[in-house]
């Protein structure tokens, strides 16, 4: 087998996308007496500073000779990547190898693009130790993907479908023709083995992109016939070519667990605590709010009872904000995002154990009328029946929330980000749809 790595050949402004470059490297293997196996999206780190879009490296799973192979990718880098973005830095990786036989280093390469950072040099030594066939163009940072995704099926256990349709190339630029109602009822006929194709309550179908680039929608799912059925579904605009790519999109592979005061900005965490102060609305619609450390946490050696940790629901996470105001000082609960800014930005979390009582004033037990303060340090008493009280007493409260998962809308989800609906989740699930 030869397992082709690109990535880094779009741009944020300009379009493309490295999807459809290995879509068409896939047609132009087969247009030379190729086989194609299948063809790898994978999503790395999703807080990498230098990624152009979504972050996705691709490969490509073929038995065509790795001489020839590799010649068809660098024509069709050289030709179509958008090299004039500042940002946009190719690269081009090529193995002799079956995927599942990559170097435990090269697996171990690929696990560490998913949820830390690589430098060039690292990459362009480990391309050389393995023996692999590689170009660059301008820095060469798309080396790291490209060889992050030759690793990959070696190094994650989980895989997911996404099945693409791209638009012809003269209506590239103009508004997406894509019928919405169309896009609602396939998704309805395939859920939940496909999910994220639409957001029911936001009204928007989340399967179309609003960046520019060739992707028409894109369907994702468990299920390869599934995702394909709800693309064939949709009413739309002509389309030029789809392909079916397998996936860690919708895994949670970028999440590591942490203690609270071991986290790092730049990379996504799973991490348990307390809420010490209540949650804050604040300008532009993001709500704050802080846990502290619990005293252990699985796999984590150092206590962190004394951490603290700011987390936030921004805006875009629209309904989610709720569930997060919905929160008061002593819930547990496990927080899951990246950290950017020393903030964990939400993503998904666990209700572990809900505060359900408050401190109140303590009614008359023979009139049943509610206390007066008695004086400073003297506690409470009836002033018409004379009855007293020492201080305040414990009174349940009904709560908005109830244990388990709560997690981010559709139209704020990322990539790789598992949604509820996929279960596997240790605690009960409330999915968004």
């Amino acid at each position: 087998m030869t397992v082709i790595g690109i990535d880094d050949t779009d741009s944020r402004e300009r379009g493309m996308c490295t999807t459809y470059a290995a879509s068409r490297l896939a047609r132009r293997i087969e247009a030379a007496d190729g086989g194609v196996e299948r063809v790898l999206l994978v999503r790395l780190n999703p807080a990498v500073e230098h990624k152009t879009r979504g972050n996705a490296a691709l490969a490509v799973h073929t038995d065509i000779d790795p001489a020839c192979g590799f010649e068809l990718a660098r024509d069709l880098i050289a030709d179509s990547a958008e090299v004039d973005d500042p940002r946009t830095n190719p690269g081009l990786v090529v193995a002799d190898q079956d995927p599942e036989n990559a170097p435990d280093a090269v697996a171990e390469f690929a696990r560490e693009a998913v949820r830390d950072h690589h430098e060039i040099a690292d990459a362009e030594a480990l391309i050389e130790r393995a023996g692999y066939e590689s170009a660059g163009w301008k820095n060469a940072r798309g080396k790291i993907g490209a060889l992050a995704a030759i690793g990959a099926w070696a190094a994650l256990d989980e895989w997911t479908y996404e099945y693409v349709s791209y638009r012809e190339a003269e209506r590239r630029g103009t508004p997406r023709d894509v019928d919405l109602d169309s896009a609602f009822a396939a998704a309805d006929e395939q859920y939940p083995v496909a999910w994220d194709t639409v957001d029911r309550v936001e009204g928007q179908a989340v399967c179309v992109p609003r960046a520019p680039g060739p992707i028409l929608h894109g369907i994702r799912g468990d299920d390869a016939d599934a995702v394909r059925a709800v693309a064939a579904g949709i009413e739309s605009e002509s389309v030029e070519s789809s392909q079916l790519f397998v996936t860690n999109q919708g895994t949670d592979a970028h999440l590591r667990d942490a203690a609270l005061g071991a986290v790092e900005d730049g990379r996504s965490y799973r991490v348990d605590g307390t809420v010490v102060e209540p949650p804050e609305t604040r300008e532009g619609g993001h709500v704050f709010l802080r846990i502290a450390g619990d005293d252990a946490v699985a796999d984590c050696a150092e206590s962190d009872a004394d951490a603290r940790l700011d987390c936030a629901a921004f805006e875009p996470t629209k309904r989610f904000r709720d569930r997060v105001r919905a929160l008061r000082v002593g819930d547990r609960i496990t927080a899951c995002g990246e950290i950017g800014d020393e903030t964990l930005k939400l993503e998904k979390f666990a209700v572990r154990e809900l505060n359900d009582v408050e401190l109140a004033t303590p009614d008359c037990p023979d009139c049943g009328r509610s206390m007066e303060s008695a004086g400073a340090d003297q506690g409470y008493r009836c002033r018409d029946c004379g009855t007293s009280h020492g201080g305040k007493v414990e009174r349940r409260i009904d709560r908005d929330l109830e244990d388990g998962w709560y997690e981010v809308p559709p139209c704020a989800r990322r990539h790789v980000a598992k949604p509820l609906v996929r279960g596997g989740f240790d605690a009960p699930i409330h999915p968004e749809r």
